[in-house]
């Protein structure tokens, strides 16, 4: 079995966010593969789809306690890691753009760490969604830690849509078909 996991923080306040992009991929997928509704399980701590092939997931946990959820997930259903696809935001590559990479994450980046530390390696794939259109960067822009708890605007929204349906492509055509 393969597990999609998007990561984001949960309720409506957050809902619009860059941080929270990995959320946005998953409603469109689920959305797309028409397996069913969200369930609420209180055993993963988190949102869930399953399917015969694949399980979508939403932790619920907030973003920086991912790995709880995921771990219980992936040791439950015996997941290799290597059937782990955990999609989030990046502030490493531009809004408009992504990576898939195995092992292979930003600098930094809270959730993915909590999941590194429950599951014990970073040898499972990350699809990196770029969210990073601030004009200025570092010291005298607006922190990242701030910056990502945003909402996407203006033009921002069409591009953000945009890049998430090439996302779903892939992954449908990549995974999910498999």
């Amino acid at each position: 079995m393969k597990v999609i996991a998007g990561l984001g923080n949960p309720g409506e306040k957050y809902s619009r966010n860059r941080h929270n992009v990995g959320f946005m991929v998953m409603d469109r997928l689920q959305q797309l593969t028409d397996n069913g509704q969200w369930t609420k399980s209180n055993k993963f701590e988190a949102e869930i789809v399953q399917t015969e092939n694949y399980l979508l997931v939403k932790p619920q946990t907030f973003m920086n306690k991912s790995g709880l959820s995921i771990a219980k997930i992936c040791h439950f259903y015996k997941v290799k890691y290597e059937d782990l696809y955990v999609i989030h935001d990046d502030l490493d590559i531009t809004l408009g753009n992504y990576k898939i990479q195995f092992g292979k994450g930003p600098q930094i980046h809270n959730g993915l760490l909590s999941i590194e530390e429950s599951l014990g390696t970073d040898q499972f794939w990350n699809v990196r969604v770029g969210v990073e259109n601030r004009p200025v960067r570092g010291n005298r822009g607006v922190p990242g830690v701030v910056y990502s708890l945003q909402n996407f605007e203006g033009t921002e929204v069409s591009m953000i849509t945009k890049v998430i349906q090439q996302i779903v492509n892939d992954l449908i055509m990549g995974i999910v078909a498999r």
